[in-house]
């Protein structure tokens, strides 16, 4: 059965959708700095992880590729947007995140495997709380299973590190970008893109850049998974 390459783009959600409770929870740590600057200061950054977060952040994009035939879809929520050209890769804008949520797993069922970079440590709870929340059916639960294994799951970020990923020494975890780069790989971030700016563009309108963005993201992973499979898979 072929693999499924795939990656996600978060933002974060407004203040306003969290009540006063909410919000005093939020900021607590930031409330209790004695110096006014110093709590706007941690105030802001604190709201720099809701989109990290799947109780403050909401699922933007996926973006999705078989690993052998590179053919594949990308999701976005988009209020208007051109037709996508024919190609390998179709660009399907979704009304809102359930619509999104529940068109990724009706393709992700017919997958046996699938590969991600950090999707355990980020991903895929980020898909499986956003679609309990949102009461979207997940068609596959056994992703987060035992870590020492590469089926179904094969998350590189693990693989690279060999399952450490220490601060230091040869162990030591890289992001996307890097590991990219050390490999010969165009880096994602080479349009002057990162994952900070997703929020962003998102307020701007510009969804469709995300969504370019999440696909250059998923088709480095998957020159990645080619190396490793050719140069390390099977390593114990």
């Amino acid at each position: 059965m072929p693999k499924l390459v795939f990656d996600i783009e978060t933002t974060a959600q407004s203040l306003e959708n969290f009540d006063t409770v909410q919000q005093e929870y939020l900021f607590r740590e930031a409330s209790r700095l004695p110096d006014e600057a110093q709590r706007a200061a941690r105030q802001a950054d604190i709201t720099r992880f809701f989109s990290l977060w799947p109780l403050t952040g909401t699922v933007a994009c996926i973006a999705m590729l078989n690993a052998e035939s590179s053919r594949g879809q990308v999701l976005f929520i988009a209020d208007d947007f051109e037709e996508s050209q024919p190609g390998t890769v179709e660009f399907v804008p979704c009304v809102d995140e359930a619509e999104l949520l529940t068109a990724f797993w009706d393709v992700a069922r017919h997958y046996e495997g699938v590969i991600t970079f950090n999707g355990r440590g980020f991903d895929v709870p980020f898909l499986y709380m956003r679609s309990a929340l949102l009461n979207v059916p997940i068609s596959r639960k056994d992703w987060l299973g035992y870590r020492y294994a590469t089926e179904p799951h094969c998350d590189l970020a693990e693989q690279f590190t060999f399952y450490n990923g220490n601060r230091d020494g040869a162990t030591r975890r890289f992001n996307l970008d890097f590991y990219c780069k050390a490999f010969g790989i165009e880096s994602p971030k080479s349009q002057g893109i990162c994952g900070n700016d997703v929020t962003q563009l998102i307020t701007e309108g510009r969804s469709r850049e995300v969504a370019d963005y999440c696909l250059r993201d998923v088709q480095a992973t998957v020159q990645l998974y080619h190396l490793w499979r050719e140069r390390l898979g099977g390593i114990k």
